[in-house]
């Protein structure tokens, strides 16, 4: 790794960047895996609303690519 201080601060920004969208992406699967696991029709309608609403916030943060997250909502239908 170079050692100027540009690329001292940006390694740190990219591992804080990392972490976070780990932590993203952990609550986004759980989310999903809450819809496909879930007993009731009451109970899947409303996991299958909070996990589009991730789906959507990853796909505008650009966690997901657009078309990932289209194919992703139309899976869980």
């Amino acid at each position: 790794m170079a050692r100027s201080k540009q690329s001292v601060k940006r390694h740190r920004t990219d591992i804080a960047k990392a972490q976070r969208n780990r932590s993203k992406m952990r609550e986004l699967r759980s989310a999903i895996r809450s819809v496909n696991e879930s007993e009731t029709p009451e109970d899947r309608e409303k996991a299958l609303r909070k996990a589009q609403s991730l789906i959507d916030k990853a796909s505008r943060n650009r966690l997901l690519h657009k078309n990932k997250a289209d194919r992703l909502k139309h899976s869980l239908m």
